[in-house]
């Protein structure tokens, strides 16, 4: 369920890394806690985060979560679809429901995120 190619946060974000840009999405296990998603605030074009600080939030029928970043960056796209659509993170968290996409400033912060096994054994104590 939760795909090989990609890093883990503790906050339920994943990563997917190529080259220098990196893809960041909610997990699975995110979404479906979260239940069905109705608003998702994302930032603009060129904003910079630090690695678990917020970068947007999302709403769902049962509550309101911010989003971190799993990494150090700055914004270079915006899945601008979830806008009209957020329940697409329901439906694809881990294709097209991703959120943004970050040209990394600090490509090594992703060896401290969870590979998908540790993060199937953390969402398993959870």
């Amino acid at each position: 369920m939760n795909p090989e190619d990609c890093r883990y946060t503790h906050e339920h974000e994943w990563v997917r890394v190529d080259g220098e840009l990196a893809t960041v999405g909610i997990t699975h296990h995110a979404q479906d806690q979260l239940g069905d998603v109705v608003y998702v605030d994302l930032p603009e074009v060129g904003a910079t985060f630090n690695q678990n600080q917020p970068f947007g939030s999302i709403d769902s029928v049962k509550t309101a979560s911010d989003l971190f970043s799993p990494i150090s960056g700055e914004v270079v796209e915006v899945n601008g679809t979830l806008v009209n659509d957020p329940a697409i993170v329901n439906a694809d968290p881990f294709g097209e429901g991703w959120m943004i996409r970050v040209r990394q400033s600090d490509p090594a912060e992703v060896d401290s995120l969870m590979t998908a096994d540790q993060y199937a054994e953390y969402t398993r104590e959870a």
